[in-house]
């Protein structure tokens, strides 16, 4: 039998790919990008979520896909049906979209149902038995979602009830604690795998102020939305953003996003940020844009500094 499972390559979703492994099916694990998954916090360097599941699959030699669905869920995240979570997070509109895309693909590989990895009781927006329901009910899925490590504690699936799948070794874990997990996941001699807790960045608070400015303030795109996750923000009118590097990697990165419609802003002879303007500026805002680029330059025994900037397009011009 054949089944799709999502496989963020996080704790839950490893258990659950390993169990169900381990059942002698057939699994083809798909693994779902959208511009707000980093979760790797113990890494020097953020890494993206997709790259463990894909070491996984590898592993268990099972087929994977990575499906980019940062268009559609740019999309639900302007206005989902059934709102945000504390912060941005959409949860319940997202599990809804990768559980249709879900489908797609059991279509095209010729599977039966799906599995996930999702706890009863971890996530409080989504993961509860009545939004579970929902989710699976809007994506066309009744009674076809697998929840290997809370599946005792839910009503019988259909793959269960047609003996694709055995209940009986199948788990009973529910609420946030993951002690239960962290010694699964020992036995099973994995020791590789991201943030037990996630990694999706509208659940932080500061990141969420971003997103949400930006979708007050139009031009809520995947190029601006991009540029959420560098460096430091300042609102300067309805129109324009200034976005300042923190440090050499971040200004670079905002080099090379400079593009004809927006503004680069960098200091002349002392050290300083490279800062991107977005929207519209006049001279007023130009004039601001250039004084928040000076507080962050290395002055010294100098008072002032100089500031460039330019568009790509056009000359250079001295404040």
């Amino acid at each position: 039998m054949k089944a799709i499972i999502l496989l963020s390559g996080g704790l839950d979703s490893t258990i659950a790919t390993q169990i169900m492994h381990r059942e002698g099916l057939e699994l083809f694990a798909v693994n779902f990008k959208t511009p707000f998954c980093l979760c790797d916090h113990r890494a020097s360097a953020i890494v993206e979520c997709g790259s463990f599941a894909c070491n996984l699959a590898n592993s268990l030699n099972i087929g994977f896909r990575v499906i980019n669905a940062s268009e559609d869920f740019l999309k639900v995240l302007t206005n989902p049906k059934y709102g945000y979570g504390s912060n941005m997070n959409p949860c319940i509109d997202c599990r809804i979209l990768f559980f249709r895309k879900s489908k797609e693909l059991m279509q095209q590989v010729g599977a039966s149902f799906v599995i996930t990895g999702e706890v009863l009781g971890q996530r409080p927006m989504s993961q509860f038995k009545k939004q579970m329901e929902i989710i699976e009910t809007e994506a066309g899925l009744a009674g076809l979602v697998v929840r290997p490590l809370s599946a005792k504690l839910l009503p019988p699936t259909i793959p269960e009830k047609m003996g694709w799948v055995n209940r009986e070794r199948l788990l009973d874990i529910a609420g946030r604690s993951r002690k239960r997990q962290i010694a699964i996941i020992k036995d099973f001699g994995v020791n590789d795998y991201p943030c037990s807790a996630g990694g999706c960045l509208l659940t932080d608070p500061g990141f969420a102020r971003r997103v949400k400015d930006l979708l007050t303030n139009g031009n809520f795109d995947m190029e601006n939305v991009n540029l959420l996750k560098i460096g430091r923000h300042f609102r300067l009118s309805a129109t324009a953003k200034l976005i300042v590097g923190r440090n050499e990697n971040e200004n670079n990165e905002l080099l090379h996003a400079a593009k004809e419609t927006k503004y680069l802003f960098r200091p002349l002879g002392v050290k300083g940020p490279i800062a991107l303007g977005t929207g519209i500026f006049n001279y007023h805002l130009i004039l601001d844009a250039g004084r928040v680029v000076g507080r962050y330059c290395d002055l010294d025994d100098n008072k002032e500094a100089e500031i460039a900037y330019e568009r790509p397009s056009n000359n250079e011009k001295v404040l």
